[in-house]
Parts: C-alpha cells; sequence; structure tokens
C-alpha cells in the first residue's frame, strides 16, 4: 500500500526509486515485522494471561513439560500475522497475483488456526476441532486459493514440476497440479503444527526456510540470475522475498517471547498460518521439492506421527516412546534445550542442503 503509493511521486523525488528495489523493501519487510511485533507482544502476552487465554496441555506428556507448559498463554500467532500482514501491506506490491496468494493462505489458515485454539480454551483440552473437518476446511482453502492462482497467473508453465540436481527433468502435472499443489499447502501446513511442541522448536526452522526462499523467489523473479542457476524464471515472484521478509521479521520478534521459557506458544493459530505460507512459497516459486529438504525437520515430525499411526493400528506396537520425535527424546531423558537447539542445528544443515541444489544441477 504504502510502496503503491510512493510511486506516485518517483518522478518528483529521485531518491524515491530505492523503493524499486525488492532486497531494499525485503529488509524494510523484515525490520517492519520485527518491529511491531517486538512492541505489541507484551501488550498482547499481559492480555492473553489476564482474559485466561491459556495453552492447553497434553496429559500424556513428558510430566516435566506439563508442569513446565501449564498457565503460558496461547494464540501468539496473532501477534505473528499481525506483524507479518502490516509489513506487507506497507512495502509488497498489492498487485502481485503471487502476494496476494501467500496473504490469502496466510489469512485463511490462521483464521482456521485461531478458531481451533478458541475451541482448546473453551473446553479446556488440546484436541481442538476434529482433526477430519479441520483436514477438510484445509484442503476447501486450498483449492480455492491454487485455483485462483492457476487461472490469474501469467506463467503458462505453473503446473510443472522441477527437480533439483536434474536440470532437464520436468514433469508438467497438468491438473494434478491442483490435487499436488493441496498436498504441499496443506502437509507443510500440519507439519509445521505438529512440530511446534516446545518453546522456539519450531519459530527457528521457520526463519530459516523464509530465509532460503526470500533468497530464491528472488532469483527465481530475477531473469539473469534465473538463466545463470539454470532454474525457471517466473516474473514477479521476486515479490515474494518482501514476504518471506515479514515471516523472517515477525518471527525473530515472537521468538524473544517464545525463546525458553516461553511467555507465550503461538499456537495452530501461527503454526498454520506460517506452514501454509511455506507452502504457498514453494509453489509459486516452482521449488516444491527444495521446501522438502530445507524444511526437513518438520518432514521428519510428521513421518514421525505417521509411522507411530500406522505401527500402532497394524501390530500394536510404538514405534516412538511418544510422537511426535521431538517428544520421543524428551521421554529419553534429553533437556528440551537439547532437543530444541540439537533439532535447530538439523533445520542449519538442511537449509544449507536446500540452497546448494540451486547450483548442482
Amino acid at each position: 500500500m504504502l510502496y503503491n503509493f510512493l510511486l506516485n511521486f518517483v518522478e518528483y523525488f529521485s531518491f524515491l526509486n530505492v523503493f524499486k528495489y525488492i532486497t531494499f523493501r525485503t529488509g524494510l519487510s523484515v525490520f517492519t515485522s520485527l518491529f511491531i511485533v517486538l512492541i505489541i507482544g507484551s501488550p498482547f502476552i499481559k492480555y492473553f494471561s489476564t482474559r485466561k487465554i491459556l495453552n492447553p496441555i497434553r496429559n500424556d506428556g513428558p510430566s516435566d513439560h506439563i508442569i513446565k507448559k501449564i498457565g503460558t498463554p496461547t494464540m501468539g500467532g496473532v501477534i505473528i500475522l499481525f506483524g507479518l500482514l502490516a509489513a506487507v501491506i506497507l512495502w509488497g506490491d498489492l498487485k502481485n497475483i503471487y502476494l496476494i496468494f501467500c496473504i490469502y493462505i496466510a489469512l485463511t489458515f490462521g483464521v482456521l488456526g485461531a478458531y481451533d485454539d478458541y475451541i482448546k480454551i473453551k473446553f479446556n483440552n488440546s484436541s481442538g476441532i476434529s482433526s477430519k473437518l479441520k483436514l477438510l476446511i484445509q484442503i476447501i482453502l486450498s483449492i480455492i486459493g491454487i485455483s485462483a492462482l492457476t487461472y490469474f497467473s501469467d506463467y503458462s508453465e505453473i503446473s510443472n514440476l522441477y527437480f533439483p540436481f536434474f536440470k532437464n527433468l520436468i514433469i508438467n502435472l497438468g491438473w494434478f497440479f491442483i490435487p499436488f499443489g493441496v498436498f504441499v499447502i496443506v502437509g507443510s501446513s500440519n507439519a509445521v503444527n505438529l512440530t511446534d511442541g516446545l518453546d522456539g522448536l519450531a519459530t527457528v526452522p521457520v526463519i530459516l526456510v523464509a530465509a532460503c526462499f526470500a533468497f530464491i523467489s528472488y532469483v527465481t523473479g530475477n531473469i539473469v540470475f534465473s538463466d545463470y542457476l539454470q532454474i525457471p524464471y517466473i516474473e514477479g515472484t521476486g515479490e515474494i522475498s518482501i514476504f518471506c521478509g515479514a515471516v523472517i521479521g515477525s518471527c525473530l520478534g515472537f521468538l524473544w517471547f517464545n525463546a525458553p521459557p516461553a511467555k507465550i506458544f503461538m499456537g495452530d493459530t501461527g503454526s498454520l498460518s506460517l506452514g501454509g505460507s511455506l507452502g504457498a512459497i514453494g509453489i509459486i516459486t516452482k521449488h516444491e521439492i527444495v521446501l522438502a529438504i530445507t524444511g526437513g525437520l518438520f518432514v521428519l515430525e510428521a513421518v514421525s506421527v505417521m509411522v507411530q499411526v500406522i505401527s500402532y493400528k497394524m501390530t500394536g506396537k510404538r514405534v516412538f516412546k511418544m510422537a511426535p520425535i521431538h517428544h520421543h527424546f524428551e521421554k529419553k531423558g534429553w533437556p528440551e534445550s537439547t532437543v530444541v537447539i540439537r533439532f535447530w542445528i538439523i533445520s542449519i544443515i538442511l537449509a544449507m542442503i536446500g540452497l546448494a541444489t540451486l547450483k548442482l544441477r
């Protein structure tokens, strides 16, 4: 909004040309979202605590986990979304279809997560709305968004699936692109949601993935860099760097309050929204597989739950002491801080591997 307004005065004030640079606006997006979250964080936490907007804890979790987490406010995703959307609206080009798509996913999935958090708080249990209903709503929201993206996008090869390491391996998914896109967005959303079980555990990996895709979206939207790296050039995707910058800034600000011991949890409001947004970014930049690599920690957490459920239903035995897998290590006696920091290290390594795929073609 502010960006579009300032463009009207470029011919009168030449110094405003700096706002045409995506890198400059990405930096502004990072600092704007960071500043907003830091400013509103404490008042929100105080308000949530006063109104007893507290996080229900799983009764089957580690005993010390239950003791430490009880009484901590939730729905901190509201703070993240506020900072994120404010920064994007200020510095993004709101005429860009890819940016609108990301805003749509972040907002709708955030509202769904907020409703889920509300049900948990109202009935004081950790289940929320039924998993089947939640999944159905996620699928419907994704279908609407991807269908609109496919219709309005000027990129004729949006249904292509590109493989890292193989520059000539391209599969045109055709109409299967829509269910594939739904799988990416819904899968990413729920994977981040499953990871968000310890203080700061999901926040830092989200920042790392967003940082990787800030770079990927920039080079994908730049014809010179995309040609050099031999990746698809998609005009307009550079604008997604502003969105990624807003994710980074808002999550950094939230981490200030979410660092152990957490003063607030992001809840489904934040995790569903952030996860869905990462999935949307992966689809837009045509780097869905790279998303699975950089966000490998989220994949690991989701797979651990699926393995646990399938194993228990088929054999009556559990593979892990508890799923998602971060709770397995807690049950084994690892301190929470050890689990979190080691998982962060894994995320850093995976992020570097993901970026390396851009050149290894």
